[in-house]
């Protein structure tokens, strides 16, 4: 059978080349039926899952056969396939065109046995695809430790034999209200990416309250264009265009202080194609998490890129404090997955890793055998080991030693730490070192994510199990004892990377990508067929 072109095909148009397509040339009934049912068999065989939902209904059609109910069935898949642009997806993979054209080609029942086949991969395809991703993540970048969470294929084309197809089709994207909101932000961006974005760009250098000239001027153009600004003909940098600056500012992680310095104007200077990826890319990741029993009433967010942890409650933010992230180097990025929180650790110790043994702390050893005199060295039964031997005979490989500090005010891990045991070592805790909170980009640690406001963090946490969460967490911190306190309400914990997400109000809002991952990911979505609209600045 060969598959011919249409295009240009929708509407009624489409729904009559549906219904006629699959009854022309129809052989008679009883040999019919067996060509069918052996080529449904032999182009199933391809594909287990295939296989298997086609043998359970002993080779009957979904698609194909005659009625209603096949009809709606396949002007539901045409009509979502019709709908993947407005989702980021790569429509080549499922084009519309393409399947009412295999439809137009039915000559027999040989042919009506291979379409039925090929219709239910096209669905399967694309039912993944916007489910779950398009992106097996861990091969756009191997810092994202993420399994998507694929539906079973069997049970995905079960669904369509009940209920109203559309709202299957429907239901497929994932429906939260961040998914939602993508969609519609990805839709203004095109619509301001082929309008010709945001205008001229502002140049260089470094811009304050009180001046004035073709860059100020340029500024307040771009600002009212994005929306930040009411229009106006003042060409200097007023209070109004200060406060716009703020705001844009807040909206894009930077510090607010009004003044368009070099780095404002960068950001500023981003085109809506360059941000319009960045939300296409979002919508990627938010399918990423399309978990089937959903994230968790209450749950821990992490966003890498804002440097903030949230405690949600019912899909709203009931706690949030500043984070400290893994620093940029390769071997310290912080790794993006979910796991569960079990357990608080109030007063720590610190077991430090291997890595950072014999990386950072061996090479001082051997130099200066009481260098880290703050840690414990420990043989493998636990007894402490004398430094005055030295350890210049000691090398990365062959070093035996742990090292550990005890708990206390200068201990690394600050008075406590959380953890959701994963097999990457990575856990939320307090630190000493207060100052880095402070600053706008915050990517300092060896991997494991600090907290600016870690008491409060463990006081939002107990308080669902203990009346008093203060009294309870200070008693035991004033005890100078390693204590760790079960969590009785276990809570799952998102390690995600957005730089563009969205807020119930306001403007979407975008963070740098510190890991370069999203660019990695948009080029891999790029290679997978995923086009965007034309527009520039």
């Amino acid at each position: 059978m060969r598959i011919g072109q249409a295009r240009g095909v929708s509407g009624m148009v489409a729904a009559a080349v549906l219904a006629l397509a699959l009854t022309v040339g129809a052989p008679p009934a009883s040999a019919g039926v067996t060509a069918f049912k052996q080529a449904v068999a032999e182009n199933a065989a391809r594909d287990d899952d295939i296989a298997a939902f086609y043998r359970a209904r002993n080779f009957e059609p979904l698609w194909t056969g005659e009625g209603a109910e096949y009809l709606l069935r396949r002007q539901a898949l045409i009509e979502a396939v019709q709908a993947a642009p407005s989702h980021g997806l790569p429509t080549g993979r499922y084009d519309a065109p393409q399947i009412l054209a295999l439809m137009r080609g039915v000559g027999n029942a040989r042919d009506m046995g291979e379409v039925e086949v090929e219709l239910s991969k096209i669905y399967l395809r694309f039912a993944r695809d916007i489910q779950t991703g398009v992106l097996k993540p861990s091969r756009a970048d191997d810092g994202i430790k993420r399994e998507p969470p694929y539906r079973d294929r069997t049970a995905l084309l079960a669904a369509l034999e009940t209920g109203d197809p559309r709202v299957t089709m429907r239901g497929l994207a994932p429906q939260t209200h961040e998914y939602a909101r993508l969609m519609k932000a990805k839709l203004q961006l095109e619509h301001i990416a082929a309008s010709g974005g945001w205008g001229q760009e502002v140049p260089g250098g470094a811009l304050k309250p009180g001046a004035s000239g073709k860059a100020v001027v340029a500024l307040r153009n771009r600002l009212i264009a994005m929306g930040y600004l009411h229009r106006s003909a003042a060409a200097g940098y007023d209070a109004a265009l200060q406060a716009a600056v703020q705001t844009f500012q807040e909206d894009h992680g930077m510090e607010a202080d009004g003044v368009a310095g070099p780095s404002t104007i960068k950001e500023i200077n981003v085109s809506a194609r360059e941000r319009l990826e960045s939300v296409v890319v979002a919508m990627e990741r938010e399918r990423w998490l399309n978990f089937p029993e959903g994230r968790g009433d209450r749950h821990v967010l992490v966003n890498l890129t804002d440097f903030k942890a949230r405690i949600i409650d019912h899909d709203k933010v009931t706690f949030e404090t500043r984070s400290v992230i893994g620093h940029q180097d390769l071997d310290r990025r912080t790794p993006e997955f979910s796991d569960v929180m079990e357990v608080m650790v109030i007063n720590p110790s610190w077991h430090v890793p291997r890595s950072i043994i014999v990386n950072e702390y061996l090479p001082l050893l051997r130099s200066n055998p009481g260098a880290a005199g703050h840690l414990r060295i420990t043989d493998s039964r636990g007894r402490v080991v004398s430094r005055s031997n030295g350890f210049s005979q000691y090398t990365a490989s062959n070093f035996p030693f742990a090292m550990s500090q005890p708990p206390g005010p200068r201990n690394a891990l600050g008075v406590v730490k959380f953890l959701f045991p994963n097999k990457y070592n990575i856990y939320l805790h307090d630190t000493p070192a207060k100052n880095l909170f402070s600053r706008e980009v915050r990517t300092y640690s060896h991997g494991c994510i600090r907290l600016g406001d870690p008491k409060d963090f463990a006081y939002a946490l107990l308080a669902k199990q203990t009346d008093d969460p203060v009294g309870f967490f200070q008693s035991r911190l004033r005890s100078g004892v390693e204590t760790p306190v079960p969590l009785e309400q276990p809570i799952p914990v998102h390690l995600i990377y957005r730089t563009a997400y969205t807020q119930a109000k306001g403007q979407i809002q975008y963070r740098r990508d510190v890991y370069g991952r999203d660019a990695k990911i948009w080029n891999a979505l790029s290679a997978a067929g995923v086009v965007l609209g034309r527009g520039d600045s």
